[in-house]
């Protein structure tokens, strides 16, 4: 299954139309992503991350308006904190809306939503929709920063590996919990609210 690294960006597109699994950079760590609108279920991601399914895998996204889109009851203080944060390495959990797979929610009904601040990632969204995301990492392993760090066998796993040259921040997102009255900080990364 595995073809190797590529920087033609159709190559990519077409895994992705296909249901495919790929591994592409982001602005965070190094991704490994179906994208939903052609994809089943996550179920490719965690047979690659080789990770128990139901764990949730975050959505990238192209804009605030995604959160109204892919969310519902999405409170003014989640708006305020993409607008302030987005593109960048905050995900925000919200209650799923109805565009939102039941595949691809998390057991609780909820989906964790980030606009990456890569052009690249940006350019993706808007050809295929979000990016269902993890790190590109078996589970239990540190996430990579460059495509060229990630794992062979993984590689080898999925239907394309995209690499731009790009190298990521390597230090994961700040996940808040915006279904309540208030925030709360589930992970602290690399931005602080």
């Amino acid at each position: 299954m595995g073809m190797g690294t590529t920087s033609d960006i159709k190559q990519l597109l077409a895994a992705l139309k296909a249901g495919q699994c790929a591994i592409f950079p982001t602005d965070t760590v190094v991704g490994l992503g179906v994208a939903p609108a052609y994809a089943q279920s996550p179920q490719a991601i965690f047979a690659a991350k080789q990770r128990d399914a139901g764990k949730p895998v975050a959505w990238l996204v192209g804009g605030v308006d995604a959160l109204d889109v892919y969310g519902t009851q999405v409170p003014d203080y989640a708006r305020n904190m993409a607008h302030a944060f987005w593109p960048g390495a905050l995900t925000l959990v919200v209650h799923a809306s109805d565009e939102v797979p039941a595949s691809f929610q998390a057991p609780d009904g909820s989906i964790a939503l980030r606009m990456p601040a890569h052009t690249r990632c940006l350019e993706i969204i808007h050809q295929v929709g979000p990016l269902a995301t993890s790190s590109a990492n078996r589970s239990g392993e540190a996430a990579p920063a460059r495509v060229a760090d990630v794992d062979d066998k993984l590689m080898l796993s999925v239907g394309c590996v995209f690499d731009d040259g790009t190298s990521a921040a390597g230090q994961p997102s700040t996940i808040v919990d915006c279904r309540q009255a208030t925030p709360i900080i589930l992970r602290q990364g690399s931005v602080v609210v």
